[in-house]
């Protein structure tokens, strides 16, 4: 059985990240050495992704300018806006959501560090610092360090409102979402979003391909999934479950009731996963995914 802190620490994640951060530098600066960096090799292959896809999309509308930009900030210039906080340094901002881009990379909106990018406002980067410091106290704190490195909160909402959130797979590393002024419910959203960043980089790391053809029943979203959707749900909303029974602890008043009513809602939510969880784990072909996959949903079943 692995503690909670061993599930995130996989080796050929730390593999990927450098051998990705490296082939992306090679293609935005052919022949140039590799720059020094002052972060972590997770924040780099998270800028690293940023950087690519500013270059590139600057190349295909003929702006030499903002490539040039790219080319001579491989961190897409987060280095020198980032936010310190208990995981380490992040770039926390916050775009306007309906100006915010849709294209063929990605079905959701999303957003990309460039020359124009300015910090959120300081009420804003206060909240995400105490999120991270929340989720790092509960033992998540290595999660958020490798796979939460640039936040957009988006819009501002009620507790208790529907908080929307998501990633794409081009800007691995960088979570997008909704958010209410708690720190503790920002938290549980991080992790829940890193945590599928966590394992599509798991999954490329391991070479494990998921074979389309299994579907299984979802009870979050009330069909029938393919296996490598059904695996994310089954992985991060457990990690929410454990982390939400952790913040119970210290929570008081209408956060205390709002926690203690969605791990109930998840409880019952993941129960009817058991069987098919099970099934769906035999298409994971690495033992030491396969084995956390399995450990974060025996725990969150326990609670």
């Amino acid at each position: 059985m692995y503690a909670l802190a061993d599930l995130f620490d996989l080796p050929p994640i730390g593999r990927l990240h450098l051998e990705r951060t490296q082939r992306i530098q090679a293609v935005i600066r052919p022949g140039a050495q590799t720059p020094q960096s002052s972060t972590s090799t997770a924040a780099d292959y998270c800028l690293a992704h940023h950087a690519l896809e500013g270059a590139e999309s600057a190349a295909r509308v003929g702006d030499a300018a903002t490539f040039d930009w790219y080319v001579a900030h491989p961190d897409a210039g987060a280095t020198t806006n980032s936010v310190p906080t208990a995981v380490g340094a992040r770039m926390v901002v916050a775009p306007t959501l309906a100006y915010l881009p849709r294209s063929a990379i990605s079905e959701t909106p999303y957003y990309v560090l460039g020359p124009g990018t300015e910090p959120a406002q300081p009420h804003l980067r206060s909240l995400a610092a105490d999120a991270y410091g929340s989720a790092a106290r509960a033992g998540f704190g290595d999660l958020l360090a490798a796979h939460a490195v640039v936040l957009c909160l988006l819009r501002t909402k009620s507790l208790g409102e529907t908080l929307d959130s998501w990633t794409i797979s081009r800007l691995p590393g960088t979570v997008f979402m909704d958010h209410v002024d708690d720190p503790v419910v920002l938290a549980r959203d991080l992790i829940h979003e890193a945590g599928h960043n966590w394992l599509n980089d798991a999954l490329a790391a391991t070479a494990c391909k998921i074979s389309d053809a299994a579907h299984f029943y979802s009870p979050w979203k009330q069909t029938m999934r393919p296996a490598f959707g059904f695996l994310h749900a089954c992985w991060a909303f457990p990690l929410t479950m454990l982390f939400t029974a952790h913040a119970l602890n210290s929570s008081a008043g209408d956060l205390h009731r709002f926690l203690t009513a969605y791990l109930e809602q998840q409880r019952s939510l993941l129960a009817g996963t058991a069987t098919d969880h099970a099934r769906a784990l035999k298409l994971i072909r690495d033992d030491g995914l396969r084995d956390r996959l399995a450990a974060a949903h025996h725990q969150a079943l326990a609670l």
